[in-house]
């Protein structure tokens, strides 16, 4: 008897030990900030000063600020040590960083856009998301090197690591993969509603076989601020291999009917207890208790109002402190867990731009008053960080597919049926049923196309600011310049018997004016006509759907199926492998930047 009491003493003590470590355990959930398995240091990136920042927890002070490159996104440290992995987004590469000595130890080159980045318990290995072409990468960081890599879905953002499998979310439609890391390959998914949206994180529980993900709910049928886009907490059963485990917490209705926007991250206590969320739009935080009920999930405890466009949290490894970052006041602010009292806050970066230019941005941000009334929508619920949302929306003059803002301040006028002629006309729109707001200027607005809204209002003038701030970026599909089948795909798109030079020319592919090429023709909703502003094709790589009514899936699309009349360049005589040719070409644009010598 005292031999089995004795045994099951220790057996208790092992499992102890077991979940402790476990739960200690830095970088298995994609972040934009992580905590040190001892629990000693803190690191954030900062994505507009492109710097990596570090940060002594016992003494709340920044150690180092060390500059990285352009964008970057999240961070991981190495297993236990203090070597830190960023993935910087902007430069297509992974930073290596000795977190106590803030000196970077290497970097590693990947195709495009990194995102998420994760490791497992002993640093032996890391992976990343590469946000296009929508790859998954093994890394081993000792020799930074690129050991094995995935096709393993559209747009990847969201990384965790649970037990031997990886949980990747797709950015534009909130769909979890899971990756067995024997074998490297996509082994379940799990698929929300179609209407899931703009999903860049993922967590899981420290014991439970569950994964959660902020997103958003898009109703494109919907043009009302009060309607067409809602903040959800995504959960996932991954023991059962099942589209119907997967569950949605409505984050505007959790307290009440205290409407938050654009959930950005969550962070589980080490514990498995509690639940943390914020809301980037609305400066918000929901804390909640977590239930292993299969049904209500997660319980509310507490709302903190919080800092300027918060982006990240985390939780310490003895769960007693969380820490949030607020992107737009540069700062890392530290809650004690028990009481939701701020404890310190942590200066970690400062602002390189104009204060126009960061006022620009907060409104852009925000879905608080006075840019909206209701706090469901902000301009970035669509267009964030000047990308598209990939959704095409039902609006009052028709439908129309949205638009990255990228090269926005060359190729004006704005919007599919070129109705303003410059940012501050979106005033109207600040003022219209979807953004329900009394707007930026005081007194009357000029119509849209009429005298200048420009010069009315400060507040609407840092909007243009900051819209109009978004270069274009380099093709990565031109890094090791143009392939033989981009190089015909070119003399067929210069050519005067495609004639696809003829509307979408000069330095931006556009020749900035309206054309009817036999789209939106079918469309009972239009109303403003079937002409349309002719869209830049600098960045279409990355851009579909496409058309203002996204009914071409892909490039070929465009080229094909949705030009059967040669209204929109004359293909239909072209062979196969010439449509392959041009979709080539057109992949690579810009392959070098407008204005570039």
């Amino acid at each position: 008897m005292n031999r089995i009491l004795c045994n099951s003493f220790l057996c208790t003590l092992f499992l102890y030990a077991f979940f402790l470590d476990v739960t200690a355990s830095a970088g298995t959930s994609n972040s934009l900030m992580d905590i040190s398995t001892d629990g000693t240091l803190l690191v954030c990136s900062n994505r507009d000063s492109g710097t990596l920042s570090v940060i002594d927890l016992k003494t709340k002070r920044k150690l180092h600020e060390v500059q990285v490159g352009r964008h970057p996104e999240c961070v991981t440290f190495v297993g236990e040590s203090y070597d830190v992995a960023v993935a910087i987004y902007g430069e297509d590469r992974i930073d290596f960083v000795n977190a106590k000595s803030g000196k970077k130890t290497g970097s590693l080159d990947v195709f495009d856009e990194p995102y998420s980045v994760v490791s497992n318990a002993d640093g032996s290995r890391l992976w990343a998301t590469l946000e296009y072409p929508g790859e998954v990468i093994e890394i081993d960081p000792a020799k930074k090197a690129i050991v094995r890599q995935v096709q393993a879905g559209s747009f990847l953002r969201g990384l965790a690591l649970h037990d031997d499998e990886l949980l990747v979310t797709e950015y534009f439609t909130g769909i979890v993969k899971s990756i067995d890391v024997k074998n490297f390959e996509v082994v379940h998914e799990w698929t929300g509603s179609k209407e899931d949206n703009i999903c860049r994180q993922i967590t899981v529980h420290p014991t439970w076989s569950k994964a959660y993900l902020p997103h958003q709910r898009s109703l494109t049928e919907v043009s009302h601020g009060s309607g067409s886009i809602f903040p959800y907490l995504g959960i996932v059963n991954t023991d059962v291999h099942d589209k119907s485990v997967r569950k949605r917490k409505q984050m505007d209705s959790f307290r009440g009917t205290y409407v938050v926007a654009n959930p950005w991250e969550v962070a589980i206590s080490p514990d498995g207890k509690r639940l943390y969320i914020v809301f980037a739009g609305t400066n918000d935080m929901f804390v909640g208790d977590l239930l292993d009920d299969d049904y209500h999930e997660v319980e509310f405890a507490g709302l903190l109002r919080i800092g300027s466009n918060p982006r990240a949290v985390k939780v310490s490894p003895d769960s007693k402190t969380f820490y949030v970052y607020n992107a737009l006041d540069f700062n890392v602010v530290a809650y004690d867990a028990a009481t939701l009292r701020q404890q310190g806050e942590i200066k970690v970066t400062e602002w390189t731009g104009s204060p126009e230019l960061l006022l620009g941005k907060k409104l852009f941000y925000t879905a608080n008053p006075p840019m909206t009334s209701r706090r469901w929508i902000s301009c970035s619920s669509c267009h964030p960080d000047g990308n598209s949302d990939g959704r095409t929306w039902q609006q009052p003059e028709g439908l129309r597919n949205t638009q990255a803002i990228f090269g926005l301040k060359e190729t004006h006028p704005i919007h599919w049926s070129a109705d303003r002629d410059e940012v501050q006309d979106f005033e109207h729109t600040i003022r219209s049923p979807l953004m329900g707001a009394r707007g930026l200027i005081r007194g009357r607005v000029n119509d849209a196309l009429g005298k200048p809204n420009a010069g009315l209002s400060r507040e609407l003038d840092a909007l243009s600011v900051y819209a109009n701030s978004h270069p274009f970026e380099l093709s990565p599909h031109a890094k090791q310049g143009l392939s033989e089948s981009a190089r015909r795909g070119k003399a067929l798109f210069l050519s005067s018997e495609v004639g696809c030079a003829k509307c979408h020319s000069g330095p931006y592919a556009t020749d900035l004016k309206m054309h009817d090429v036999g789209t939106g023709r079918d469309d009972p909703s239009e109303l403003m006509g079937t002409k349309y502003d002719t869209p830049t094709l600098l960045g279409v790589y990355r851009t579909a759907p496409y058309l203002h009514d996204g009914t071409a899936a892909t490039l070929r699309d465009v080229l094909t199926t949705t030009n059967p009349k040669d209204e929109h360049g004359k293909t239909s005589h072209l062979k196969s492998n010439d449509i392959d040719d041009l979709v080539e070409y057109m992949k690579v644009l810009p392959f070098e930047l407008p204005g570039s010598p």
